[in-house]
C-alpha cells in the first residue's frame, strides 16, 4: 500500500518540479519536502522561494530549509522522525552526508540529467548539448559516498536536435524523469527493478558552468563554439569582444566560407567569423555591451564592421 511507504523529497530548482508532482499524483505520501534557503534576488535583493518550495506550498507539504546538512542534528531528527522507506534527490544542491545515506531502507534515490557515468556532476544537461552529443536521457541512481557514482537503477534516452539547446532539452529530460522516478520507486518495491553499477573506465564530467566557458576560443571549430553556444543557455552564453566591447552571441550556426579564425566577413548581408579548422560562423543574433539584441543585419547597418576586422 502506496501510503504505509514515506518520502522526503530533497530538490530545488525548476527540473526537480515534476518529480515532485507525479510522486504526489502517484499517491506517495511526501512527509516532507528538503529545498535550500531563500536567496537574494533582483535589483531589490528580494528573497526568492526555490521552484520546489513554490511548488510544494501549493501542494500543501511541510516544507525545511536547513543552510547545511552535514552536520546539523535538528535536521537530523527531523529527518529521521519521517521515517522515510527512500530519499528522493533532485537537483538539490548539496553533497547527501553519510547519515542521511545510510537512513532510509532504500537508500536515497537520485534522479540525474544524463545517462550514467557519463556526464557526472553538477551541468549534466549542459555539457552533454555542449558536446554535440545526439543522444541524452536520465538516470535514477542509488546514491553512494562519490559524485554520481552510485549504482544505476533505470535509465531513458532521448534525441538532441540540431537546433535543441540546454533550454529546450531541460524540461524534456525533467518530464521523463519524474516518469522514471516514478517507475523506479514502484519496481524497488515489487523487487522488479536491481540495481547495477557503473562502468567507471566510461565516466565523463560535467563540471559547474563558469563564465569563463562561455568566452569563445575561435582556434576551434565553427561546429564546436555553436554547441557550447546551444549547451551554455541561458548562462554564461557565449561572448568576445568587438572594438573593446563586449558582444554577447545569442545565435549563430556553422557556415561554409573558410576564413582566417576570429576574422569577420561580410557576405551577401550575412555576418561570418572564422573559426578553427577552415571553418566559420554565421552570426544571426548578436548584442553589444550596452544594447538590445539585435538580428546580425541590423548590427552590419549600425556599426559597418569591415572585412577582415578581429573579434576578441
Amino acid at each position: 500500500m502506496i501510503q504505509s511507504f514515506n518520502l522526503v523529497f530533497c530538490g530545488t530548482p525548476r527540473f526537480a518540479v515534476p518529480t515532485l508532482e507525479k510522486l504526489i499524483e502517484a499517491g506517495y505520501p511526501v512527509r516532507l519536502v528538503v529545498t535550500q534557503p531563500d536567496k537574494p534576488s533582483g535589483r531589490g535583493m528580494e528573497l526568492a522561494l526555490s521552484p520546489v518550495k513554490r511548488r510544494a506550498l501549493e501542494l500543501g507539504l511541510p516544507i525545511t530549509q536547513p543552510a547545511k546538512i552535514k552536520v546539523n542534528e535538528e535536521f537530523r531528527e527531523q529527518l529521521a522522525a519521517c521515517a522515510p522507506d527512500a530519499i528522493i534527490v533532485v537537483g538539490y544542491g548539496r553533497i547527501i552526508p553519510p547519515w542521511m545515506i545510510d537512513l532510509p531502507p532504500l537508500g536515497n534515490l537520485n534522479l540525474h540529467g544524463s545517462l550514467l557515468p557519463k556526464y557526472r556532476g553538477a551541468a549534466p544537461v549542459q555539457w552533454a548539448v555542449a558536446s554535440g552529443e545526439t543522444v541524452t536521457g536520465v538516470t535514477t541512481m542509488r546514491i553512494d559516498a562519490g559524485l554520481d557514482t552510485g549504482d544505476i537503477l533505470l535509465q531513458k534516452e532521448i534525441p538532441i536536435a540540431s537546433d535543441d539547446t540546454a533550454e529546450t532539452v531541460a524540461p524534456r529530460l525533467a518530464a521523463i524523469g519524474a516518469d522514471l522516478m516514478v517507475e523506479t520507486l514502484h519496481g524497488l518495491r515489487a523487487g522488479t527493478v536491481q540495481p547495477f553499477p557503473q562502468d567507471h573506465s566510461r565516466a565523463t564530467l560535467a563540471p559547474i558552468l563558469k563564465k569563463e566557458d562561455g568566452q569563445i576560443e575561435f582556434r576551434r571549430s565553427a561546429q564546436e563554439i555553436s554547441n557550447r553556444l546551444r549547451g551554455f543557455q541561458p548562462w554564461p552564453g557565449a561572448y568576445t569582444t568587438f572594438r573593446g566591447k563586449n558582444l554577447h552571441i545569442w545565435s549563430a550556426k556553422p557556415a561554409s566560407r573558410s576564413l582566417p579564425p576570429a576574422e569577420l566577413a561580410i557576405d551577401n548581408g550575412h555576418l561570418l567569423a572564422g573559426c578553427g579548422q577552415g571553418t566559420s560562423l554565421d552570426l544571426l543574433e548578436i548584442q553589444l555591451e550596452g544594447k538590445k539584441r539585435m538580428a546580425a543585419g541590423d548590427f552590419l547597418h549600425g556599426y559597418r564592421p569591415k572585412n577582415g576586422e578581429k573579434l576578441g
